[in-house]
C-alpha cells in the first residue's frame, strides 16, 4: 500500500511537471502565472528567453537594458535571470529598485501564498512592499543610455559596451 501510495504520488509529480513544461513554451508570461505570480513583473514583448525545466532558471534578453515604473522605479539589465518556484523567484540578477534616488539591486521577490495583495522585493537591506495590482500588467519599459548615467549604475553593466541607442520615437518623454 505505502509503494503503490509513493508510485501515485510520483506519477502526479510526473504529469504536473509535463504541464509545467509545455506551459513554458508558450511564454514566459504564462511561467510566472503558472507560479503564482504576476504577469506584469517583466516589461513587455519579451520573446527572447530561456527556461531550464529540471533547475527553473530562467534567463530574459532584453534588446537594450530598460526602467519601468511601477510605485518605484525598476530597471532591468538587458540581460537578467533568475530561478522560479512557486509564489517567488530567487537567486536573481540584472535587476534594479530604486530607493530614495538609489538603485538597489533586487535579490528576490516574493508573494503569500494564499494571496494577501502584497508582493515584496528583496533588496537585501529589507523588503520593499508593493499592491500587487501594480503588477498585473506588462509595462513599458523605456532604453537608457547606460553611458549616459555615470557611477549611480554600477550594478546593470553592458557588458558589450556599446552604447545602447534609445528605441523608435523619442524614447525619453518626460514625465508630466
Amino acid at each position: 500500500m505505502d509503494h503503490h501510495h509513493h508510485h501515485h504520488l510520483h506519477l502526479v509529480a510526473t504529469i504536473f511537471s509535463f504541464f509545467f513544461i509545455t506551459s513554458q513554451s508558450s511564454s514566459i508570461y504564462d511561467a510566472l502565472s503558472s507560479n503564482g505570480l504576476p504577469i506584469g513583473l517583466l516589461p513587455k514583448g519579451i520573446t527572447n528567453y530561456t527556461i531550464d525545466p529540471s533547475t527553473n532558471r530562467f534567463e530574459v534578453h532584453l534588446n537594450s537594458s530598460c526602467d519601468t515604473k511601477f510605485e518605484t522605479s525598476v530597471r532591468f539589465d538587458w540581460n537578467f535571470a533568475g530561478v522560479l518556484s512557486y509564489g517567488k523567484i530567487s537567486n536573481l540578477s540584472g535587476i534594479a529598485a530604486q530607493d530614495l534616488f538609489l538603485w538597489f539591486p533586487v535579490k528576490a521577490i516574493h508573494v503569500d501564498v494564499p494571496t494577501s495583495g502584497i508582493i515584496y522585493f528583496d533588496v537585501g537591506v529589507v523588503f520593499k512592499q508593493f499592491a500587487l495590482s501594480s503588477f498585473e500588467i506588462p509595462k513599458d519599459c523605456t532604453a537608457f543610455d547606460v553611458d549616459g548615467l555615470g557611477s549611480e549604475v554600477v550594478v546593470l553593466k553592458d557588458r558589450s559596451g556599446r552604447i545602447q541607442q534609445p528605441g523608435e520615437g523619442d524614447g525619453q518623454k518626460a514625465d508630466a
